[in-house]
């Protein structure tokens, strides 16, 4: 079983329009309605596997019984965590193109108890997970070293963490040294202070993040591919993509494959390329099916090309 924790979740609604054209009506051609947040995606991906995942969510409000209803609907077990606040709406716009605009909600502030009670849930499930995948922003009112105590306590609890969030929530949750982290490379820049213009540099930058406490760096560099840094070597992974139709979820799809294929080595590599590769060529935020996934079309080598430019170069925010 894959535990997921998502602190922020959200409902997220993606209309596909002709065009984003500011001050005038836009028309969407389609729209979806799907359970939100970076977590959330990673367990509909193990679902849409036909894998088991249990989501812990805080949920409050219309949204939030909504959230719990379609997680249910998609074979995810929910864990939820009743908070006095809303949960979050979050929009999206896709353009033909692949072009994405994103209009997300900052979502509720968790009291102290609902912070320790969402903790309490974690750890009532962690005896029976393989994996605990920690994802996305922390939602106002949790500090940025809640996901240091949530590392150290599945720690001791004997449950192996993956941490998928960024800036000082990252660093601090380092210190409590998580299994595996899966920045982008605007995350991975930001984490080591200094841009990223090629694969060498996320190579190095993935070291330093490992030197500071982590046991395994899993880097999505968006198109050129993804970059696994681990103690039994360095990989380098990438997948020819006819066309992207929404980026939306990829990277949690790329983590649910890591983590579903034993979250290590070359193979669970593998597995994350070719679900990032199929997450990008559905629409909105919907998850790949065993059926979308092409492992032929994806490389993985331990050469990994050091001098290579990268497409979207990694900048510290």
């Amino acid at each position: 079983m894959i535990l997921t924790v998502t602190p922020n979740p959200s409902l997220d609604r993606t209309y596909e329009v002709p065009g984003l054209d500011r001050g005038e009506v836009l028309r969407a051609t389609a729209e979806r309605v799907d359970p939100g947040g970076k977590g959330v995606n990673v367990s509909r991906a193990v679902a849409a596997a036909g894998r088991r995942t249990v989501a812990v969510v805080p949920l409050g409000g219309a949204p939030g019984a909504l959230v719990a209803q379609l997680l249910a609907g998609q074979g995810i077990e929910v864990a939820p965590v009743p908070v006095a606040g809303q949960t979050r709406s979050n929009i999206a716009l896709a353009e033909p193109d692949g072009t994405l605009t994103k209009i997300n909600a900052p979502g509720p502030e968790l009291t102290p108890e609902e912070a320790e009670s969402l903790l309490a849930t974690v750890g009532a499930h962690s005896p029976a997970a393989a994996w605990i995948a920690c994802c996305g922003s922390l939602p106002r009112g949790l500090a940025p070293e809640w996901y240091a105590r949530l590392v150290a306590r599945a720690h001791g609890a004997g449950a192996r963490i993956a941490l998928d969030t960024s800036g000082p929530s990252l660093l601090a949750a380092l210190t409590a040294r998580p299994d595996v982290v899966k920045p982008n490379a605007d995350e991975l820049a930001e984490a080591v202070g200094r841009p990223l213009h090629t694969v060498g540099d996320a190579v190095k930058a993935a070291e330093e993040v490992r030197e500071r406490g982590a046991g395994a760096v899993l880097a999505s560099l968006g198109a050129d591919g993804q970059l696994l840094v681990s103690a039994a070597g360095t990989w380098f992974g990438s997948a020819a993509v006819p066309a992207v139709r929404s980026d939306v979820g990829a990277g949690d799809a790329s983590l649910a494959g890591f983590l579903a294929a034993g979250g290590e080595g070359p193979e669970a590599l593998a597995a994350a390329v070719a679900h990032g590769a199929a997450a990008v060529q559905l629409p909105g935020s919907q998850m790949p099916t065993p059926a979308d996934l092409d492992p032929a079309a994806v490389t993985v080598t331990s050469d990994v090309p050091l001098d290579a430019v990268l497409s979207e170069q990694g900048s510290p925010r």
